[in-house]
């Protein structure tokens, strides 16, 4: 009988154990002041100028004193970023684990101030807090410390008064010119373009005022001067206004791999010029495998990682992908390269574009040209008299209609009506409560 009894009392004291563990304040004796003892403490003064030419270097220092839970616990920690006009709400929230300090570099603290919608060049304070937290419970936020920041923009301005035109390029201005960028020297001018077969020209301001062909077919510009024939293509366009020369060479760089296209099997992902960073991006989804890059569709000049730096090296190793959907990046001034996970790629679907997916949507690109992830643009997309909703990855686990016909996007709403023409859209999710659209 006392058997029978010693272990009815075993089983009671094990119930009741499991029974507080659901909160830690049922099972210890935890100190009542931890919360307002433990301080964020921020070792710089401000205010902070971030500069672009110190991305690497450590703009701000945080760190926090050991808290004394009144017991041994082992906290893991969170720093949250916010603007000081904001409640944390939308803050940026960053894993610091079980360390007692946080250093941000001048390239993060830049990017979550514009990620915030702080203005480039301009001032502005952000308010950061500590919270702490053992088992999964919140033990500790700390009161909220301001910092003044001056960001950075990342954004360049490459842009020029001229262009590509002609009947390759825009059936002569039917639409706008192809843009040059300026380059590292003064007075030459770029322009990464696909053309089709026909002519072409250089003009300035989408006129004819000042133009440009090559009578002789020389290589040199002659104000006024004959089109310029081409065949269809990828090109890079060197336009050189020192001396009126120019150069025309087939230039693309794409993926190729296990991971995209089996090795070249279909052609080439195609990474297009982005100005605004001086880049090659691109937004693909990927297969579990291996990819490279490769210059015009062929083994001539290949990169890929030796060593698993991103850097690329020229014939270099294989680059190991996951399945998933990434921004692609290239850098070809410094060689670098990276690939950003997302979760979501745009598209436009529907009765008046591709009979509701049975051919593949149009699918949107990152705006280039802002700071942060939730500005998506779609252009020059042709649709017919008909409806149409906007998706994710090309399925309707998440897809957007717009119930009211506001400009709102809701999510599951009622098809957008077209009218047969050729469009432009922006999905804007810069407020996540309240996605819009806009169509030009």
């Amino acid at each position: 009988m006392r058997k029978i009894i010693n272990s009815l009392f075993a089983l009671i004291v094990v119930s009741v154990g499991f029974t507080s563990c659901e909160d830690l304040s049922d099972r210890v004796i935890i100190n009542s002041d931890v919360a307002t003892t433990t301080e964020l403490i921020i070792q710089e003064s401000t205010p902070i100028v971030l500069l672009e030419a110190n991305q690497d270097v450590i703009a701000l220092n945080t760190n926090w004193a050991e808290p004394d839970f009144g017991f041994d616990a082992a906290p893991t920690y969170k720093i949250l970023v916010d603007l000081a006009t904001g409640d944390f709400s939308g803050a940026v929230t960053l894993d610091v684990g079980d360390n007692l300090e946080k250093t941000f570099t001048t390239l993060e603290l830049n990017s979550i101030a514009l990620g915030l919608g702080a203005e480039a060049d301009t001032a502005s304070d952000l308010s950061l807090k500590l919270q702490g937290f053992v088992g999964g419970q919140l033990l500790i936020d700390s009161s909220p410390k301001t910092v003044n920041v001056t960001p950075y923009s990342s954004i360049l301005d490459l842009s020029t008064n001229w262009g590509v035109v002609g009947s390759a390029a825009n059936d002569w201005g039917a639409t706008p010119d192809l843009p040059f960028y300026t380059t590292s020297t003064a007075g030459v001018l770029v322009a990464y373009v696909t053309l089709i077969d026909g002519e072409i020209k250089f003009r300035e301001d989408n006129l004819w005022t000042n133009n440009y062909g090559d009578t002789g077919v020389d290589g040199t510009l002659d104000a006024g001067g004959d089109n310029i024939a081409v065949t269809a293509g990828s090109y890079k366009i060197l336009m050189n206004l020192n001396d009126l020369t120019y150069t025309i060479e087939s230039f693309s760089i794409g993926i190729v791999g296990s991971a995209y296209n089996d090795w070249g099997n279909s052609p080439d992902f195609a990474l297009t010029y982005d100005s605004y960073s001086d880049q090659f991006r691109g937004i693909v989804k990927l297969l579990d495998g291996e990819m490279k890059f490769r210059m015009n569709n062929d083994w001539g000049t290949n990169y890929g990682d030796t060593g698993v730096d991103n850097v690329l090296d020229l014939n270099g190793d294989n680059i190991v992908t996951t399945a998933g959907r990434y921004i692609v990046t290239v850098n070809l001034n410094d060689l670098s390269y990276s690939l950003e996970p997302i979760d979501h790629i745009w598209g436009l679907v529907g009765s008046a574009y591709n009979d509701w997916g049975n051919t593949p949507d149009a699918i949107f690109t990152r705006d280039w040209s802002q700071p942060n992830d939730d500005i998506w643009v779609l252009n020059n997309v042709t649709l017919l008299d008909g409806e149409y909703k906007f998706r994710s990855n090309e399925a309707w686990a998440v897809n957007y209609g717009d119930t009211g016909a506001d400009g709102t996007l809701d999510d599951g709403g009622d098809n957008i009506v077209a009218v047969a023409g050729t469009y432009s859209f922006v999905l804007d999710f810069s407020d996540p409560a309240n996605p819009t659209y806009t169509i030009n």
